[in-house]
């Protein structure tokens, strides 16, 4: 019987580490490539705000969550995303291809999403950064990308991320 749980976990151990490297190598395949001046991109949140990702990210890793109102993955992160935003995460979001300032306004209200967003309408930025997937979340520090994943994650895989990046 202790032969077979051990072969078990054996196999248990060998699939999850199987599973981690096809992920790895996803996300690696998948990641968006910010260009090294990305810090000089004038960028204003929805409220009026100027941002830079660099100034951002100086004193504490920034999450930036790339998504879209029209993304299916993106309505089950992007609540977990919000409310890591109340709670003074260092979180920046891009919603791409979803519409004017309006339509997104009424979208965030209706949803009752307060997380700030900068939007990129017609995908521009999306497009430059090379971001083909949402949603994508990317934590920079002090400037530099520090990790990117794509698809959906957990919020304590966001916060891991952002301690991770800290430590």
């Amino acid at each position: 019987m202790r032969s077979k749980l051990r072969r078990w976990m054996r196999e248990l151990v060998v699939l999850l580490l199987l599973a981690m490297a096809v992920m790895w190598g996803m996300d690696q395949l998948r990641k968006p490539v910010l260009p090294a001046d990305f810090s000089g991109m004038p960028m204003q949140t929805l409220t009026g705000s100027q941002v830079d990702l660099a100034a951002l990210s100086a004193d504490r890793p920034l999450l930036l969550y790339i998504w879209a109102t029209w993304c299916g993955i993106c309505r089950y992160t992007t609540p977990a995303v919000d409310e890591m935003a109340e709670q003074g995460a260092n979180v920046m979001t891009l919603a791409m291809r979803s519409g004017d300032d309006q339509e997104l306004t009424r979208y965030l209200q209706k949803r009752q999403l307060s997380m700030p967003v900068i939007n990129d309408a017609r995908g521009n930025l999306a497009r430059q950064w090379q971001v083909g997937v949402t949603p994508t979340l990317v934590v920079i520090s002090k400037g530099k990308v520090v990790t990117a994943t794509t698809g959906w994650t957990s919020a304590w895989g966001m916060k891991l991320r952002l301690w991770w990046a800290s430590v």
